[in-house]
């Protein structure tokens, strides 16, 4: 995963960094196996994210061997958010986060943080504790009590 930071980070991509590994930034102890970021949809965003991620060989997690993708500019801008595997490991890409709405704004919402030795934009841990109340699946309701934990210790 430090990898996958690194390729978005040396590439300019315009992200912020949400779910478990948000958490794991702002000292949650619990472990995550993605990354999950919402990025910026502007044109030249999206091209600088197409340029950093292909060469990680993109494929769409879960879909069954052997369906056509090609990860680039164009399939971004005709989707919006994408489960992805990678060769350096799996990557949730969101043009829009269900409780916390686009790059635009989470961006004011966010802080850098060091996160394996790079520099990035992490959501808040109050805007963190929104994203996962309005997901709402049951990892999201289970993280919220450390995250408030947390949050009240900041």
């Amino acid at each position: 995963m430090p990898s996958l930071l690194a390729a978005l980070v040396e590439g300019g991509v315009d992200f912020v960094l949400i779910g478990g590994m948000a958490g794991v930034a702002h000292g949650s102890s619990r472990v995550t196996v993605d990354i999950d970021v919402v990025y910026g949809r502007s044109p030249a965003n999206i091209e600088r994210l197409a340029a950093a991620l292909a060469p990680l060989a993109p494929t769409l997690r879960g879909a069954p061997p052997g369906l056509p993708f090609t990860f680039n500019a164009a399939t971004i801008r005709a989707g919006l958010n994408f489960t992805l595997q990678t060769i350096l490991g799996p990557i949730d890409l969101l043009g829009e986060a269900v409780g916390g709405g686009t790059w635009d704004a989470l961006a004011p919402q966010s802080t850098i943080i060091e996160v394996f030795g790079r520099p990035c934009r992490v959501v808040s841990l109050a805007q963190l504790i929104a994203l996962k109340r309005a997901a709402g699946r049951p990892k999201d309701l289970e993280a919220i009590a450390e995250l408030e934990s947390l949050h009240r210790g900041a």
